[in-house]
């Protein structure tokens, strides 16, 4: 007898543009994801008389834009899954994540988009609020000349990389933190810069040298995050020639190597 461990199904990639007549631009991409038992007959029995639509979950959140007067990512996820359960009483509870596509501002009426670093959000919303949470910005790209060495590593019959005293380092960097207090909450921007900054000035060992010193400094900085994640990937461009002092590289090829890192208060 199969027995369904996990019931869960939603709505991903539903895109929101938000403009007044100001012509301010909010822009977000949602997923939503319904919980609960009451789904199970779905499954098991082809009965969907308890279920939303997913098209019904899209046009839902495009209704919360509407009325939503704010600019905050995670204060437009915290109103779709309290205003959905709200209306839907047989759900359990929700998670929301949400992309934060990058519009830059560049006249009364004119944006440019952006695709660099973008902020990103997941809530879990459940009937006694919100039980859990991650800010965070993703798609930093960052790119460090000097003040980079990876050396010391253990050395085995499969070893062919030389020791780097001194190298260009290139990482694809996603962080993601939780708050203390969900209401109090660091703005994104002010995380990724001071990441930046880390980057910038701590000269380090190995990346896992780097994103705990990244961690530890964000701790210490802000004192309403008690928790933050990295996963970052090395991007370490190959060297094509060298000469005169002065040395051209070019991208580096697949497979890259991957690092995760999580630091609590």
């Amino acid at each position: 007898m199969a027995e369904p461990l996990t019931i869960t199904y939603g709505k991903a990639a539903v895109s929101v543009y938000r403009a007044d007549e100001a012509c301010n631009l909010f822009a977000a991409e949602v997923d939503l994801v319904a919980h609960g038992d009451v789904f199970l007959s779905s499954y098991t029995e082809g009965d969907n008389s308890q279920v939303v639509a997913t098209d019904s979950m899209k046009n839902f959140i495009h209704a919360c834009a509407l009325e939503f007067e704010g600019t905050s990512l995670e204060e437009f996820l915290a109103l779709v899954g309290r205003s959905f359960l709200d209306r839907y009483e047989h759900v359990e509870r929700v998670t929301l994540e949400g992309r934060e596509p990058t519009f830059e501002r560049r006249g009364g009426v004119l944006y440019q988009q952006l695709y660099g670093d973008r902020g990103v959000a997941w809530l879990d919303v459940g009937r006694d609020g919100i039980r859990d949470h991650r800010s965070g910005r993703e798609r930093l790209h960052l790119v460090k000349l000097r003040g980079n060495a990876f050396r010391g590593f253990l050395r085995d019959e499969y070893t062919t990389l030389p020791d780097a005293d001194d190298r260009p380092l290139f990482i694809h960097l996603d962080a993601r933190w939780r708050h203390a207090d969900f209401e109090k909450r660091v703005p994104g921007e002010a995380v990724r810069d001071a990441l930046a900054a880390t980057f910038d000035d701590f000269v380090s060992e190995s990346i896992q040298h780097l994103v705990y010193e990244m961690g530890v400094r964000v701790l210490e900085r802000f004192e309403d995050i008690e928790q933050v994640e990295f996963d970052a990937q090395n991007r370490l461009w190959d060297t094509a020639l060298t000469g005169d002092g002065v040395k051209v590289y070019t991208d580096a090829r697949p497979p890259f190597g991957v690092i995760h890192l999580t630091l609590k208060r």
